[in-house]
């Protein structure tokens, strides 16, 4: 199967080298950065890859957020006749090697395949304090129970995979959300068109460098979303 990573950056100078070669290193996929106009050399380091004729790039003009970035280089990947399509940070948060488990989960017949940091009640996240932790696992819990989606335990995870079959169901014009709402609302979508939907464990490492971007309007919106997706009509009539 033809497969890209999708990997979001804004200032990711300090590690997007270290996890474009490690995807290289673990897997035929090619890579696609999507980058948010960094003016730390990010865009420099990535060109630098051109050469494999793996590693691609979408240059945006500003920071346009998080959501955005994704449905932009997945309608790339859908363009260009990529079959499996995989959400990655950037900032070394998540493990490359992890990769072939994902599309061995796909290969058993799912459609959406999400790394969870939470399978069986554990905590599997390095780096993090408690308030971090907590704002996580509320979230988790809150959207899960509002949406009806108690069976999964890690809606908010980043590093995931999507067949073109999710993608093209799910209807990327559809998404309304833009911050890391953005994951909950494309589980959310993808249940409701009936996809199969599995999780595998994923263990998170704090980033390396740089600051969160979490900030005050990304958790509104990750609170307003859930409840607009479970009660306003412009969610209606999904299937």
């Amino acid at each position: 199967m033809k497969t890209l990573v999708v990997s979001p950056t804004y200032n990711e100078a300090a590690t997007v080298e270290r996890v474009i070669s490690k995807i290289l290193a673990v897997s035929p996929a090619h890579v696609l950065i999507v980058d948010d106009n960094s003016d730390d050399g990010t865009r420099e380091i990535v060109k630098s890859f051109f050469d494999t004729k793996r590693v691609f790039m979408l240059e945006r003009p500003s920071k346009l957020g998080l959501g955005t970035a994704y449905v932009d280089g997945f309608k790339w990947g859908l363009k260009k006749g990529y079959d499996l399509f995989f959400e990655i940070d950037a900032d070394n948060s998540h493990n490359p090697a992890a990769i072939p488990f994902f599309i061995k989960m796909i290969e058993e017949g799912n459609d959406v395949v999400v790394g969870s940091r939470y399978i069986n009640n554990t905590i599997s996240v390095v780096g993090w304090d408690f308030k971090r932790l907590l704002l996580s696992k509320f979230g988790n819990l809150y959207a899960s129970t509002l949406l009806g989606l108690g069976q999964f335990t890690d809606l908010t995870s980043g590093y995931r995979c999507y067949t073109r079959r999710a993608l093209e169901s799910i209807g990327l014009d559809r998404i309304k959300s833009n911050g890391y709402s953005f994951q909950i609302e494309m589980v959310y979508r993808a249940y409701k068109k009936g996809l199969r939907i599995t999780e595998i464990t994923i263990t998170f490492y704090e980033r390396e460098s740089g600051g969160s971007k979490m900030n005050k309007s990304i958790i509104k919106e990750a609170v307003i979303l859930p409840f607009r997706l479970r009660f306003s009509k412009l969610y209606e009539n999904e299937r």
